[in-house]
């Protein structure tokens, strides 16, 4: 349970920076889809990049700066294939595109574009080097308050599914 409870608290923790991110950056109080100040997509983005460093790259023999490139294109186009699908899902779901990129120069349709998948292979990299420092911050988040999140999680999703659909 330790374990698992590790993984959620991480998902926690990053969902809830992802929104603080983008509301700033946005300057707008939507990010995501829910209505609680979590943006789900970047707790996905985190545990994809804490599995993949963990599980792949800890396992082979190959220098450092190889992992980061490594990294940086799995996470280049993974975590953009993430945002194409959420972005397919929510549009499936709820009947509208929550953000749309082609406005930008080097976009594929809607929801991707290689500006936007840029970043995300480079914050990929910055969070496995403040990755130590995050796993400091999360020893010290109480289960319980874990807890309490994933049951507000829950009757945020189910309230945006009910107000949306």
């Amino acid at each position: 349970m330790v374990i698992k409870m590790y993984y959620i608290k991480y998902f926690f923790l990053t969902s809830i920076f992802g929104y603080v991110i983008e509301t700033t950056m946005c300057k707008s109080y939507e990010s995501g889809i829910l209505y609680g100040p979590w943006t789900p997509v970047y707790g996905i983005g985190s545990l994809i990049i804490i599995y993949f460093s963990d599980k792949i790259l800890k396992k082979r023999n190959i220098n450092k700066i190889s992992k980061f490139i490594i990294l940086f294109l799995f996470c280049f186009f993974t975590l953009s294939l993430a945002e194409l699908v959420g972005g397919l899902l929510i549009e499936k779901l709820f009947g509208y595109a929550f953000w749309d990129y082609t406005k930008y120069r080097f976009n594929i349709g809607k929801y991707i574009c290689l500006e936007i998948s840029l970043i995300w292979g480079l914050i990929s990299i910055l969070f496995v080097f403040i990755r130590p420092i995050l796993d400091r911050i999360i020893k010290k988040i109480p289960n319980l308050l874990v807890y309490l999140c994933t049951i507000i999680m829950i009757i945020d999703i189910v309230l945006t599914i009910k107000a949306k659909v």
